[in-house]
């Protein structure tokens, strides 16, 4: 595989470990299975820690729904006249730290959004983010109706592995997985084709590493703070990104039989580009929203910045 594939390009990172050494544990754990040193190394550039929220378990780091503290001068936001209901608030200082996820040191953030109103329009307006520094002089905020004010509840925090989408397994996403699956050797494009290559000879021991990271990093919370961007929406990021390219003149025309090779390849660059700020999962709600940023936006602290993207699934 040429050195300038997805899988070995400079920016590519998997960013999971923090001083805690989770990388060494890792390491460890996988050269004790008799894995290489090399296969460990490649296989870690795709692996994340993100931090899983559930309701009640040990000390809180935040709440879902409640009542923010804001600043003194800040008004509750809202789209318009809509106040947004707090969906989730975090104090980053509580939380885990993950090396290469640049969340903010310390302070709140809040994540506010009117989930059936940001489903029906995509203006982004129905949602916002909010950090609070600490230091700030803050009070609990007034609702300014009962419509925006959700049950409250704590929540805990502990680490969870990720794998990129076309790294993990079926049960994780299992109509993904059986379309793959269901897939003769020439019905897959080009890029598909380089990926399976890839598993086959750079990661041979790919199901006992992915099993040896959910073993040390479970998964299951509710409500997700940082790991990979929701599938559904980087596939929209990469169709507007495609499309905008090809109407600014900056790539030639795709034609429609490439197209889907264009995207996939495309999606998987926008995966390193690209990071979940916090997701929910149907646990809690038939909708869900997705907020997620730019690495280089949450390094510099924009999350104003942040997408939110929700979606609704019936009970």
């Amino acid at each position: 595989m040429p050195t300038n594939t997805p899988m070995t390009q400079p920016g590519w990172k998997g960013f999971i470990f923090s001083g805690m050494d989770h990388q060494g544990e890792f390491r460890r754990a996988a050269l004790e299975l008799g894995i290489s040193s090399d296969e460990i190394s490649r296989f870690s550039q795709h692996l994340r820690l993100s931090i899983g929220l559930s309701v009640g378990g040990g000390s809180p780091v935040g709440q879902l729904g409640g009542l923010p503290r804001l600043p003194m001068d800040m008004k509750w936001p809202s789209a318009g006249d809509a106040p947004l209901p707090l969906l989730l608030s975090v104090d980053c200082g509580a939380l885990p730290r993950v090396d290469g996820f640049d969340l903010p040191a310390d302070g709140t953030l809040l994540f506010f959004v009117d989930q059936e109103m940001d489903y029906a329009d995509s203006s982004g307006r129905y949602a916002r983010v909010v950090h609070v520094p600490d230091g700030t002089e803050t009070a609990v905020a007034e609702a300014p109706s009962s419509t925006c004010v959700r049950e409250q509840l704590d929540v805990s925090a502990e680490l969870r592995a990720e794998l990129p989408l076309w790294l993990r397994e079926g049960d994780e996403d299992e109509d993904w997985h059986e379309f793959w699956e269901d897939l003769d050797w020439e019905d897959m494009s080009p890029f598909q084709q380089q990926l399976v290559r890839y598993m086959e000879r750079d990661l041979p021991h790919l199901d006992e590493l992915r099993a040896l990271a959910h073993g040390l990093w479970p998964s299951g919370a509710g409500v997700v703070i940082g790991g990979y961007a929701d599938a559904e929406v980087i596939n929209s990021i990469a169709e507007q990104t495609l499309a905008g390219r090809e109407k600014a003149g900056q790539i030639s025309a795709i034609p429609t039989v490439k197209w889907y090779s264009h995207l996939e390849k495309e999606k998987h660059r926008l995966t390193s580009e690209w990071i979940s700020l916090a997701r929910e999962s149907r646990v809690y709600e038939a909708y869900c929203t997705s907020f997620v940023i730019r690495h280089d936006d949450l390094a510099a602290a924009r999350v104003d910045k942040a997408l939110a993207v929700t979606k609704f699934e019936a009970p």
